[in-house]
């Protein structure tokens, strides 16, 4: 627990897999694909990805022209590169866009994530490909954004952090009071309080109960009166009548 991030250092498929990076087993096929691919970072990327931002979900039709002019305003670009199809030439969503200057890629990253462009909202990180060890990409079953197969989640980036794990042992041991003795010791306290004040209860309804029974009876022999008065007054209605 002491070295818990909600971002991940280190790419481990397992724990992409799961909301808290405890899982011990994978849960679907797509973990199992990254788990078992063997995956070495394109050779042929060029820049350094320190600088470089990893930029997604784009509108297909968001051109190269319309990013450089977004993001520049955020510093001096050295390189962008708006990934296309290799048989269509469409854009495929996402992009990567190299800076100058570290301090306009932090303020790119700060700022232009969840910017709508084209009318679609854009997500923004870094890039991950050469900077994150073990990294797989999505179309591996790895990845951190988006749905996968079935609708997967993948955590541990920005979008989808990693939740802190829940520390069972210690939990386990407070429950069932077996912390430190003052926390035993109140425990004790507290159940005979309970049962103390049970028992106060049972020993003041026994004494109000006499005093119900009385009270009904005394309503039951009040009833009785007034139906005997109501018949000798329907008898005396009847005598006059006749």
């Amino acid at each position: 627990m002491a070295d818990w991030a909600p971002i991940a250092k280190e790419y481990d498929p397992l724990k992409a897999g799961s909301i808290d990076g405890t899982d011990e087993e994978p849960h679907d096929r797509a973990i199992w694909r990254a788990m078992l691919a063997r995956y070495v970072p394109n050779k042929g990327v060029t820049g350094d990805p320190h600088l470089t931002l990893f930029v997604a979900r784009l509108n297909l039709q968001t051109t190269e022209e319309k990013l450089k002019e977004v993001f520049s305003r955020y510093g001096d670009i050295r390189k962008l590169r708006l990934v296309r199809d290799l048989v269509t030439g469409f854009s495929k969503g996402y992009a990567f866009i190299e800076y100058k200057e570290e301090r306009a890629l932090l303020k790119a990253h700060r700022d232009a994530n969840r910017l709508v462009i084209d009318q679609h909202e854009i997500f923004v990180d870094f890039e991950l490909e050469r900077t994150l060890k073990g990294w797989i990409p999505r179309r591996l079953g790895g990845g951190f954004g988006g749905k996968k197969e079935s609708g997967q989640l993948r955590f541990g980036g920005r979008d989808r952090p990693f939740r802190k794990p829940i520390n069972l042992p210690n939990m386990k041991n407070d429950f069932y009071g077996e912390g430190s003795s003052e926390k035993r010791n109140w425990s004790r306290e507290g159940t005979r309080d309970w049962r103390t004040r049970d028992r106060d209860h049972e020993r003041s309804r026994d004494k109000r109960w006499p005093e119900r029974e009385r009270s009904w009876a005394w309503g039951d022999s009040e009833r009785e009166r007034d139906s005997k008065e109501e018949r000798s007054r329907g008898r005396e209605r009847k005598d006059r009548d006749r």
